[in-house]
């Protein structure tokens, strides 16, 4: 497959796609992002407050993140040929296990789905975000904000899920072996 060469030339293509997925967790959550957050705290003095999730939430999130993808890929559990793991850049799973098109997508979109989607809108749905905001302040900006790192982290599987789209044909495998992705038709 053609794909990004450099983890910054990656980066830089998955800049729209963070907006785009941070604006939809927006949405589900039912927020305005600059009075709900803290970021503007008073219409005059308009200054930031934001308070972000401690450096180990933050890992949990990344291990969390991980985990939903590596459940979702088959015989996780026995395969040899799957890693779970965290680097400086962030966490990764790894499989060179053989998966169909269609895997290979649910495998990278769940995360974002479950975590930045059917989440947020399943407690904003039942009132307990509303009720969070109105009881514990920095509980409801602190889950908030994870929703939202969740979303902005999960560009780079967007990108990879438009890579496929865009470049795998139906019915194709996909493998991939280091930093390559190979895709074949039966």
């Amino acid at each position: 497959m053609r794909e990004p060469q450099s983890i910054w030339s990656y980066t830089l293509a998955t800049i729209p796609l963070m907006i785009l997925t941070t604006l939809i967790a927006i949405k589900v959550l039912g927020i305005h992002p600059l009075t709900d957050l803290g970021i503007i705290t008073s219409e005059r003095e308009g200054f930031l407050s934001m308070q972000m999730p401690h450096p180990v939430v933050l890992i949990g999130l990344v291990f969390i993140h991980e985990l939903i993808h590596l459940i979702f890929i088959p015989n996780f559990l026995i395969s040899d040929k799957t890693s779970i793991g965290i680097t400086y850049y962030g966490g990764f799973v790894y499989t060179e296990e053989v998966l169909s098109k269609p895997r290979y997508i649910l495998v990278s979109l769940a995360p974002f789905v479950l975590l930045s989607i059917i989440l947020p809108g399943m407690l904003n749905a039942m009132d307990l975000l509303n009720q969070i905001n109105q009881i514990v302040n920095p509980l409801f900006i602190q889950a908030v904000y994870l929703v939202l790192l969740n979303a902005m982290s999960s560009c780079m599987d967007m990108l990879s899920i438009i890579n496929i789209l865009v470049q795998v044909p139906a019915g194709a495998h996909i493998v991939s072996n280091g930093m390559k992705t190979y895709w074949k038709v039966n």
